[in-house]
């Protein structure tokens, strides 16, 4: 499929982005800047099940996705070993070879400990290069990918923790020159660190479980796209937080009820002062002169502790970079699932806000998950499009002989 003007668009999200004044005003004159990161794919829903639930996972029961949501579950997950391969057409409304593809496993070691692998691959389908004048160079499938391995650990009974690791691989021009410059794939290493705290708990007669948990991920250096870049991208650092109620009404029926908040933690674009003309002003070493706000282009930790309090104006716009996930998700007999959610973000933040449906199958050591998006505000990449996950689990894990501490 011939897309000459994909390139543009692939330049435009990810690299940097020129200096100059990017924001929308709202009715009351404030000013709020969108935050934008380079490989986004990273923290886009992969899996089905979430996916159905408005996108949460944090606190949800461990299942072989959780290297996304929460790497800390694997060391409260039921069975021996197993593995997932999920599926996401990506923009097919306009095109149909672009799509996001999720592979995991993991392997209970004990009753404590578990380890976990996955790959997360996203094609942009086939591309066709030209140059300036319009002459094509070539047809071309840009992509990225990450693979990432995980070590979760039972701390407690009730608690415990996960350390990731992950490799990122960005290539979306392979080589072409952009703008006079030449480019190159650009490559990470980041590391997740996450919490997970479940415990069954009696609501009057019925039995109960209750959650949380904690995923700081994606915590790793800046990428680049060109040889000659003076200034590097921030990877989306993101923090999510989350609780979750499962209630047991019988030995048939269950209902759970999960909460996620999301944060990403990089600096917020500040807003550039301008001059009569709408043109940027620059101080007398040539960096543009900020009129609200704080400079973004700090180390990686710094900007983590940065983006809890730069956001041109003030603590209310802090407030609104917080994106909010609900998810219900009803079992029957362990065999079959329905599942809903919303997922709510900032009119001036991205203004993503969807509903999902979802349903759930399993039998033996197979399992099916689907999920169906239905966009609000805006349209989504994932509008009309089934996302789907197989599951196979297999040895269900025997617990250890030496009690856990409480």
């Amino acid at each position: 499929m011939k897309r000459r003007f994909i390139i543009v668009l692939i330049v435009s999200i990810y690299t940097c982005v020129s200096y100059g004044q990017s924001y929308d005003s709202n009715a009351a004159g404030q000013d709020y800047t969108v935050i934008t990161t380079a490989v986004p794919f990273l923290i886009i829903a992969p899996d089905a099940r979430s996916g159905g639930m408005g996108e949460v996972g944090v606190a949800s029961d461990p299942d072989a996705n959780s290297m996304h949501w929460n790497p800390a579950k694997y060391a409260f997950i039921d069975k021996k070993f197993g593995f997932g391969l999920s599926y996401s057409p990506w923009l097919r409304k306009l095109v149909n070879d672009i799509n996001l593809a999720y592979l995991t496993g993991f392997y209970k070691i004990d009753d404590r400990q578990t380890i976990a692998a996955t790959l997360l691959y996203f094609s942009l389908g086939d591309i066709t290069f030209t140059d300036e004048f319009g002459m094509e160079k070539g047809n071309y499938n840009p992509n990225e990918f990450s693979l990432d391995a995980t070590y979760s650990r039972k701390f407690s009974e009730v608690i415990s923790g996960a350390v990731a690791a992950r490799f990122i691989y960005s290539n979306l021009t392979l080589g072409q020159y952009v703008q006079g410059a030449e480019t190159n794939a650009g490559t990470s290493i980041a590391a997740d660190v996450s919490v997970y705290y479940h415990k069954e708990v009696d609501l009057g007669n019925m039995g109960s479980e209750i959650s949380w948990g904690i995923n700081l991920s994606n915590i790793g250096n800046k990428i680049s796209y060109s040889k000659t870049a003076s200034k590097k991208d921030f990877i989306p650092t993101n923090l999510r937080i989350g609780a979750g109620l499962k209630m047991n009404f019988d030995d048939y029926n269950s209902l759970a009820v999960l909460l996620d908040f999301n944060k990403l933690q990089v600096p917020s674009p500040p807003i550039y002062l301008l001059d009569s003309d709408n043109n940027p002003v620059y101080d007398a070493q040539n960096n543009p002169v900020i009129a609200k706000g704080m400079d973004p282009n700090v180390s990686v930790v710094p900007g983590i502790i940065q983006s809890w309090y730069d956001a041109p104006d003030g603590f209310s716009e802090e407030m609104r970079e917080w994106a909010i996930a609900f998810g219900l998700e009803y079992w029957y007999a362990k065999q079959f699932a329905l599942r809903t959610g919303f997922f709510y973000e900032d009119q001036y933040k991205g203004n993503r806000k969807f509903f999902t449906v979802g349903a759930g199958l399993r039998y033996s050591v197979f399992g099916l998950d689907l999920s169906y998006l239905i966009p609000l505000e805006q349209q989504n990449p994932l509008e009309n499009t089934l996302r789907f996950t197989l599951y196979f689990n297999f040895d269900p894990a025997k617990g250890s002989s030496q009690p856990l501490p409480k």
